[in-house]
């Protein structure tokens, strides 16, 4: 319902005078060309809402404005934007992606939150200015992504502000402790989706708490904690059943005894990057091959201890033959033309990853094509150094990768 200017209440559709209105307009209920602009994207509403007064009030109802992504707007997003918008909105919106814009923060997040408390997806990723901010009460998912102001205390008020958080992404929040890991434990049991990457202060003592709180997670980012240890992966095999990504990228101190542990008790596990976990070795990948039928993507890339044996288990394992979709094997040493032939009944891998794999050739990939025709391989191959020319110069070849 709105106001004229002599105060009487009117709807939305008594709005339209017959002066205003175009053909259209007479021809079509008002219901339905409501509807029809409920399709329409941000630019296009904007617009339509210079036309005439009729469309101005359809393209800036708020029922039209329910899934707003500026990304493409972000140089030019100020927190007066994000205000009117909110104030316009209400309680219609329930996702706005902000990704990028570095002209908001906290005074226009604050805004925002009263006016729109049914929110449920919000992205902040790379919004530099915001620090810590209270959320909304329905909320279900949050980006703050290399947001590195935000602190424990903005944690805290989040996480008790939004008991229902689903997902919650925390990439490059650079200040965040593992006190603020026991905020998201203690209030967050629904979480599903964690991502702390390159946190680097976290350690063993806050995830074990989100282990114990969350047992619901499916998917798990901590790629760069290079603090963590096993502690986390016995953490996650004891509480969280469910898990299906576990992302643990140049955690080195990761090995052999946590991953056992971790996949004898999750079977669920999809995705697995353990790239640069130095130290695990081909026990790792015969408790894979063994207990997790469901494996599609396993890098392994930088794990300089796996050889073709650990691959053979892999190649006969309970995800081999219709699951497993991709495998990186860069800078494996000791990886050979053998590995391929283990990999040769994978029937649904599509992609190969063996960039200064130096014991792989070209003949043993030719082999590996002739069983799976397409699979996208790449490797490198350095080409060989000719011998000085007669009058003593050389030729210059660059060394540069080839995908086969």
């Amino acid at each position: 319902m709105r106001r004229d200017v002599n105060g009487v209440t009117k709807s939305r559709f008594e709005m339209f005078s017959n002066s205003d209105e175009a053909v259209i307009n007479k021809k079509l209920p008002k219901e339905l060309l409501l509807r029809i602009f409920s399709f329409l994207d941000v630019v296009t509403l904007c617009r339509c809402a210079q036309v005439s007064r009729a469309w101005n009030v359809l393209a800036l109802d708020g029922s039209n404005w329910q899934r707003i992504d500026l990304f493409d707007f972000q140089r030019d997003i100020e927190g007066r934007v994000v205000e009117n918008i909110s104030k316009r909105c209400g309680g219609f919106l329930r996702k706005l992606s902000l990704r990028g814009c570095l002209g908001v923060g906290d005074n226009a997040l604050r805004t925002f939150a009263q006016n729109c408390r049914n929110i449920e997806v919000l992205n902040l990723n790379g919004c530099t200015k915001t620090t810590d901010a209270e959320g909304c009460p329905l909320l279900e998912q949050l980006n703050i992504s290399w947001c590195d102001q935000v602190t424990k205390d903005g944690i805290q008020a989040l996480v008790r502000g939004c008991g229902g958080l689903k997902a919650l992404f925390l990439k490059g929040c650079t200040q965040l402790e593992d006190e603020a890991l026991k905020y998201i434990g203690a209030h967050c049991p629904e979480l599903v989706t964690l991502n702390l990457q390159t946190c680097l202060q976290i350690t063993d003592e806050g995830l074990i708490t989100i282990c114990r709180g969350c047992h619901k997670l499916q998917s798990l980012c901590a790629s760069g904690c290079a603090n963590i240890t096993d502690a986390i992966l016995n953490a996650l095999g004891q509480n969280c059943p469910r898990l299906r990504i576990l992302e643990v990228a140049r955690c080195s101190q990761l090995t052999d005894v946590g991953f056992t542990t971790l996949a004898r008790n999750c079977h669920e596990l999809e995705k697995m990057d353990l790239e640069e976990c130095v130290q695990i070795t081909d026990s790792t990948l015969i408790q894979l091959s063994i207990h997790c039928p469901r494996l599609q993507v396993l890098s392994l890339s930088h794990c300089e201890l796996i050889t073709d044996d650990g691959i053979r288990h892999l190649g006969n394992g309970a995800c081999a033959h219709d699951q497993l979709e991709v495998i990186e094997l860069d800078n494996c040493p000791l990886i050979t033309d053998a590995s391929l032939e283990h990999l040769k009944s994978c029937h649904s891998l599509e992609r190969i990853e063996l960039y200064d794999c130096q014991q792989i050739t070209r003949a043993g990939i030719k082999r590996l094509r002739t069983h799976l025709p397409n699979i996208k391989v790449h490797a490198y191959f350095a080409p060989v150094t000719p011998p000085p020319s007669v009058g003593g110069s050389r030729q210059r070849f660059c060394r540069c990768c080839i995908i086969l």
